[in-house]
């Protein structure tokens, strides 16, 4: 598997990942999509995501990076797809990715010229007190222009496997990742990790400056009400190195 994908580059835990998901219509995501790639639907429908998580154990080319394994991540994504020698790879692209550490941003615009920004984060994760270890709630926060904002998700019950072919599933199982590079091509690079299980939300909410962020194409979008929340367990990734495909 190794071979086939390329060297492994960063190992970690991901945990704890609250999605947030919003209907968008394709033509604003056109500019976007990285050359090599064709934008990928569910149903007819083509969505973004806002993701909060957990990067936890982190080791780059299997080294621990002291002071840099355990931190938070918030990104606003969406989904394409390329078709390879065995069918097509279905990936996502990231329009913008918060942590809160600058030598994390300028590592990850360095190898995959990724548009990440160091800003201040933190995370409040609420587990049952009744001896079941469930997630109850989830939030992420960061500062933007002197200003504090969040995502959150409230979950309803125990965590259950996806099911085949719903929009939970659709919007987690992309395996690759794809980014436009300064020089019009496009980097491509595998992400391996089991399924997950997910939480349903019972409620969610999104504090965001979003144009200011991330764009006025993307500002009535994802101030209304998303089509689907969901909180993803997670578990160990491996990130392979990345390869330039066009």
């Amino acid at each position: 598997m190794a071979e086939r994908f390329g060297k492994p580059f960063l190992s970690a835990e991901w945990r704890y990942l609250a999605m947030l998901n919003y209907e968008i219509e394709p033509a604003l995501l056109a500019p976007l999509v990285p050359r090599g790639t064709e934008l990928d639907s569910w149903q007819g429908k083509t969505f973004v995501s806002m993701v909060g998580f957990l990067f936890e154990n982190t080791r780059v080319m299997g080294l621990p990076v002291p002071l840099h394994q355990n931190f938070e991540e918030i990104n606003l994504r969406f989904y394409v797809r390329r078709k390879a020698e065995e069918g097509w790879r279905r990936g996502v692209v990231f329009v913008k990715e918060i942590v809160p550490r600058a030598a994390i941003a300028l590592l990850a615009r360095w190898l995959y010229n990724e548009n990440y920004v160091a800003l201040p984060t933190g995370n409040a994760i609420c587990r049952a007190d009744d001896g079941t270890k469930n997630i109850e709630s989830v939030k992420y926060y960061w500062t933007f222009n002197q200003r504090a904002q969040f995502i959150e998700i409230v979950t309803r019950g125990a965590p259950s496997a996806f099911v085949e072919g719903s929009q939970e599933d659709f919007i987690a199982q992309h395996y690759w990742g794809y980014s436009a590079q300064k020089d019009g091509g496009t980097v491509e690079y595998r992400v391996e990790h089991p399924p997950w299980r997910i939480w349903q939300a019972q409620s969610s909410r999104l504090d965001c400056d979003v144009e200011n962020l991330y764009g006025k194409q993307f500002g009535r979008f994802l101030q209304g009400r998303p089509s689907s929340a969901f909180l993803a367990e997670g578990s160990e990734i491996v990130v392979y190195r990345g390869m330039k495909v066009v």
